[in-house]
């Protein structure tokens, strides 16, 4: 196993409450961003869009020769929304909160972004403004916005006909679900504290959702854990959106034996006809099987943890991994050893793994390419993205993205687009 020389990106944190000024500042850089793309006709482009969370710029890829072919700036409103930020007191510690405990001392612009399926709008959301925004791709401008409630966005979902989209309003402890063309709120539901990944199952009938708990506290230690707030998963009818199923996953954790585990669950993939779930759980370096007709957790998958000594306070938001995905047969999971940088080629099977270790710093996401053949690593550490062949367990592609990649979805722009970044 390779031996690492880790070189994370050190930022010297604000104080919580930073100086007016300062904040006004910040509010007019780079507040000049601009698209000169103009509409093409033709049948849109399939790409791969990689949101760069810290800068709020996203890189479009081309989903075939893995080329950048531009890039859309997911904040072209930060002057407004600076402004209205310094403005409101209240809005200004919750902003000042999510850069300091939440973003490593940085700002978060861009969490998650999926386009419609005719590549005309590229929906986007933002924790640090508390808003879902739609851009249209040909010009960058923002067709609509919708504010949250509470304070932060996260994590979103696209339904499978791309008329919907769910995202988690994290101090808002709801789900919100908005039509894509047009932003309005179509309905919601309430969730435990901080709602975070949600998925769509393949028939749009069902959003499997959880929320993860205060992952921002310091207090880490497993005799602590009472202070993360409460931690539950859901499956919802996403046509009524009645919650069909709720319970915290510390039972099933208990049940199985694994009580010394979080039950705060983190990304999760599942098997094509969505019978088996594998979670990530915080500060776990591995995942879970859980059966979704049994109700229960089968099986524990532990992954090597390459940072023994660091401690549990230290994780970037309690993640040990964050980022896991199965490929389209359905036998073979790629996972994102966050804390130890490295990707596991996990059989699903049986648990034996291939590591990939010396590719980059901090993996923070995983996705499948929509053939199901490869999957997509960001590595926010070190501001690249990777393809991984799942049957070779070979890295094919890296290509060079913004400041600190998150999200990577698949989408579409229109024919013949192009930026002037």
């Amino acid at each position: 196993m390779n031996t690492l020389i880790r070189h994370r990106k050190h930022v010297r944190r604000l104080p919580a409450f930073a100086a007016l000024g300062l904040l006004l500042l910040s509010a007019s850089a780079m507040a000049g961003w601009f698209s000169s793309a103009a509409p093409q006709s033709g049948q849109p482009q399939s790409v791969i869009f990689v949101g760069n969370n810290w800068e709020g710029m996203i890189d479009v890829i081309d989903a075939g020769s893995y080329e950048r072919i531009g890039r859309i700036n997911g904040i072209p409103d930060k002057r407004q929304r600076m402004t209205e930020i310094v403005l409101d007191p209240v809005r200004l510690i919750y902003f000042q909160a999510i850069r300091n405990l939440i973003g490593e001392g940085n700002d978060q612009y861009v969490d998650d972004m999926y386009s419609t399926p005719d590549g005309r709008l590229l929906i986007v959301s933002r924790p640090s403004f508390a808003d879902v925004v739609a851009i249209e791709i040909a010009s960058g401008d923002i067709v609509w916005r919708f504010p949250v409630a509470g304070y932060r966005s996260d994590h979103m979902a696209l339904s499978p006909d791309g008329t919907q989209v769910a995202v988690s309003a994290s101090t808002g402890k709801v789900v919100h679900i908005l039509d894509v063309q047009t932003g309005t709120e179509l309905g919601q539901f309430p969730t435990g504290d901080s709602p975070h990944e949600n998925v769509y199952s393949s028939d749009g009938e069902k959003i499997y959702h959880a929320s993860i708990g205060h992952v921002f506290t310091p207090l880490d230690d497993n005799l602590a854990d009472v202070s993360k707030g409460e931690r539950i998963f859901q499956i919802v009818d996403a046509n009524s959106l009645e919650v069909l199923e709720r319970f915290d996953f510390a039972d099933k954790l208990a049940a199985a034996g694994y009580d010394d585990l979080s039950p705060a669950i983190r990304p999760m993939a599942h098997t094509p006809d969505e019978r088996f779930f594998y979670f990530q759980l915080s500060f776990f370096h591995g995942f879970v099987e859980y059966d979704m007709e049994a109700g229960q957790v089968t099986r524990r998958a532990s992954l090597p943890n390459l940072v023994p000594d660091l401690p549990r306070e230290q994780y970037v938001n309690d993640s040990a991994h964050h980022g896991i995905a199965m490929n389209r047969k359905g036998d073979t999971l790629c996972v994102a050893g966050t804390m130890s940088d490295y990707v596991a080629i996990v059989s699903r099977e049986t648990f034996a793994y291939e590591l990939l270790t010396g590719l980059g710093e901090k993996p923070y996401w995983v996705t499948s390419d929509r053939a199901g053949e490869h999957c997509y690593i960001s590595w926010s550490g070190t501001d690249q993205m990777s393809v991984i062949n799942y049957r070779s367990g070979e890295e094919i592609a890296r290509v060079d993205v913004g400041d600190h990649p998150q999200r990577i979805r698949e989408g579409r722009v229109p024919a013949g687009w192009s930026s002037s970044y």
